[in-house]
């Protein structure tokens, strides 16, 4: 499960808006970030690099739920939404986040794990190919599975497993 592990991650209200003031932040090591839903409006800020970029590697990567303390704003429970990633350095270039609402179900995506040998890999000389990796569930934060397994042991050659028969 996806639970709150007592992150908190300060963040600076953004002042300038535009292409000029997200160069400076990014060199100074700041990513430019938005906050939407919940209770109140959409609110622009700026937050450690270092931070946002450790708990994209955790575990539960962008499915974390942490606290993003802004100054003037106050804390709120927060989730990735999107996050946009610089493709030649690989680096954090924004991010979206979701304020976290008690009781309000929120879409996550999860990866997919098989488990198990298929009786047509090991009996037949199949090869198993994975389709699908992740799916997309309704769930409360707090329920988000890290990940779902998923048995192949029963399946033999030319056999398919559906999203629908997923548990």
């Amino acid at each position: 499960m996806a639970e709150k592990k007592e992150i908190t991650v300060k963040a600076t209200q953004r002042e300038g808006r535009g292409k000029n003031d997200s160069r400076r932040a990014r060199r100074a090591g700041q990513v430019p970030v938005t906050i939407y839903g919940g209770q109140g409006e959409a609110v622009a800020a700026l937050a450690p690099l270092s931070e946002l970029a450790a708990i994209l590697r955790s575990d539960s990567g962008r499915n974390t739920i942490f606290t993003l303390d802004v100054d003037g704003v106050g804390p709120a429970e927060v989730m990735f939404i999107d996050r946009q990633i610089d493709p030649v350095r690989s680096r954090l270039v924004h991010a979206d986040f979701k304020r976290l609402v008690k009781g309000e179900k929120i879409e996550a995506t999860v990866p997919l794990r098989l488990v198990g040998e298929p009786i047509g890999v090991r009996e037949h000389a199949g090869i198993l190919e994975q389709i699908v990796r992740e799916v997309e569930i309704r769930c409360e934060p707090r329920e988000i599975p890290e990940h779902i397994d998923v048995d192949v042991t029963n399946l033999d050659v030319h056999e398919v497993l559906h999203v629908s028969d997923i548990p």
